[in-house]
């Protein structure tokens, strides 16, 4: 029989829910992949382990995921691999060898090293930003600094014997990719079936948004109390079905699995991993059965020869406070309000020689404040008046929160707080991203023994000449009869950030109706609609991407979210909504189709 091996995704980020573990175990996967790391993760961990030398990991994994499903790990053999060791690799090990034995079990731990680039930052600070071109940020205000490490340190790890693999910073989809290259033997050179195995991990990375989470169509996922988690069926050609366990809410589609191929990505014909470069466009997705989706048809480039590295630093700090308003103009009584707070304040810090706020924005929730100029004007009667604040001197926040709860008393009528929901001063954690040769990280695995994996530089190098760009479809002819329909009728759409980006995949629904999305959905077209999105940028530009193995267009948007997650002072900072607000695009179709 065709080997085939079964890997759940048991979670997306640090604070997913700790019931996938157990369902996914129940459900007979061979493999869990537990994902807890994005960049703003990394900074949390880092000022964790800065506080105490014996934290920096992920805490859910060992004291949730860990303590809760270690007899049934025993008993199934089910084997986990997770970066959950964050910025302390060692100490998350060592406390999940001290919770198996407690239980009187032990289990083979092994850990993945040399991600950590904090002792090497001179070699490193001579760089721009990758994106922005920005300078190297100063020494003292760096928080973490690691390099992303790719699958085949994993697949070493699972050859000397590992029940449990342990890294720090690894590419998110390398977590799968590895567990593959292990089960298959794929050789670092399969470059297609790198490709293959990483889309695989690309699906289940985020946990139950490969089975139905965050779907467009959400009231056709039925029972999100007990979604299922998904699970990847994976072949030894790089093919694999997408499913999920039997009896569980959620929901497997060709939708659901198409929005989530292109959750993130940029160029889709050049998804950049340390382990291979990514060609999307070919892909196709088909139902097979209920709730399973088979996917084929990856393509792969070589890899780049580098790493990225992610450096988290802290640049001064913010504040972000709310108060709700109710009744009659909530909104425009919420905006002046919020305004004459802003008003007071720098007044009294100017008096005080502390300078304005650096970066302030005001937001009017429930009044559509993130639509831009596409608001649909309405007469809401309740809002929340979002407030928010940079400063680099600390005490700017004392007289910005003295001030913030006096108009209870003294502003607009129907003002009323968030009684002990007060706001908080948190750093401004910036992301830096920068490069360093692979052959010039020295990796090691740690089981009984340490061993190190050599990572030469690739016997060839990706180059974007390498691509092929599908041929633009023909534009369709005017129809006799037209009608103009929102974008949801039409097409899926799922929106999600990288750092100060943010991209919208936008699947057809029918082939027959990408012609006239992408008639409408033009480069120009998303600038002039998103605008709002680009206050304050220094590069904006909006890419179109066509995707034809999946009748997809993929739209990608820079420099586009006030600097992103921590960075940002924006009510949507990592794009989740993006997608849901260009659903509504009016679209001009042909009136029989």
């Amino acid at each position: 029989m065709t080997k085939t091996v079964r890997i759940g995704g048991a979670c997306g980020f640090y604070g997913d829910s700790s019931v996938a573990p157990a369902q996914l175990i129940a459900g007979g996967v061979d493999y869990l992949i537990l994902d807890y790391l994005a960049e703003a993760t990394m900074s949390v961990l880092g000022n964790m382990k800065r506080h105490r030398a014996d934290l920096g990991y992920a805490a859910d994994f060992t004291e949730w995921v860990w303590k809760d499903n270690l007899r049934a790990l025993k008993e199934t053999g089910t084997k986990i691999v997770t970066n959950a060791g964050g910025v302390n690799p060692q100490a998350c090990a060592a406390r999940l060898a001290k919770i198996a034995a407690d239980a009187g079990l032990s289990f083979k731990i092994a850990i993945v090293e040399g991600d950590d680039m904090l002792g090497r930052l001179d070699e490193l600070s001579a760089q721009t930003e990758l994106y922005t071109g920005t300078p190297f940020p100063p020494h003292d205000q760096i928080v973490t600094a690691n390099a992303y490490l790719g699958a085949t340190p994993i697949a070493k790890a699972l050859a000397m014997g590992a029940d449990l693999v342990i890294t720090g910073r690894a590419v998110d989809s390398a977590l799968t990719l590895g567990i593959l290259m292990h089960e298959f033997g794929w050789s670092p050179e399969q470059y297609d079936l790198l490709s293959a195995g990483s889309l695989a991990g690309h699906i289940v990375e985020c946990g139950a948004q490969g089975s139905g989470g965050l779907f467009t169509d959400w009231e056709d996922v039925p029972d999100w109390a007990h979604i299922g988690y998904p699970i990847v069926e994976c072949s030894a050609d790089g093919s694999f079905v997408v499913t999920k366990p039997e009896g569980t809410g959620g929901l497997v589609s060709r939708g659901v699995v198409a929005e989530q191929t292109l959750y993130e990505v940029g160029d889709p014909q050049a998804y950049m991993l340390p382990d291979v470069v990514c060609d999307f466009t070919q892909v196709t997705i088909e139902e097979i059965g209920t709730n399973r989706v088979r996917v084929a048809g990856a393509i792969g480039y070589p890899p780049s020869g580098s790493y990225k590295v992610s450096i988290t630093h802290q640049d001064g700090e913010r504040c972000l406070a709310f108060m709700p308003v109710v009744g009659r103009d909530a909104a425009r009584k919420a905006q002046q309000q919020g305004e004459a707070v802003v008003t007071r304040v720098e007044e009294m810090l100017r008096d005080r020689n502390l300078g304005p706020f650096r970066a302030k924005r005001i937001e009017i929730i429930g009044a559509e404040s993130s639509y831009g100029a596409n608001a649909r004007a309405q007469a809401t009667r309740e809002v929340v008046c979002k407030i928010a604040v940079e400063h680099d001197d600390t005490r700017a926040f004392k007289y910005f929160l003295r001030e913030f709860d006096s108009p209870t008393t003294s502003m607009s009528v129907g003002t009323t707080g968030w009684f002990g929901g007060r706001g908080q001063v948190t750093p401004v954690m910036r992301v830096f991203s920068c490069l360093i040769d692979r052959e010039a990280v020295s990796v090691t695995v740690t089981l009984d023994t340490t061993e190190t994996v050599a990572t030469p530089a690739p016997p060839a190098r990706f180059d974007p000449a390498m691509i092929v760009r599908p041929a633009a479809p023909d534009a369709p002819a005017p129809p006799a009869a037209t009608r103009t329909v929102p974008l949801i009728e039409l097409a899926w759409a799922r929106s999600g950030d990288k750092g100060d980006a943010f991209n919208i995949g936008v699947i057809a629904r029918r082939p027959e109706y990408l012609p006239y999305i992408r008639a409408a959905l033009t480069e120009e077209a998303m600038r002039a609609f998103f605008a709002h999105e680009f206050e304050g940028a220094r590069n904006p530009a909006v890419n179109r991407y066509d995707v034809p193995g999946m009748d997809a267009l993929n739209l990608h948007f820079l420099d586009a979210l006030g600097g992103g997650q921590f960075a940002s002072l924006r009510l949507d900072p990592l794009a989740k909504g993006k997608a849901q607000q260009l659903l509504d695009f009016e679209v001009t179709m042909p009136a029989p189709l």
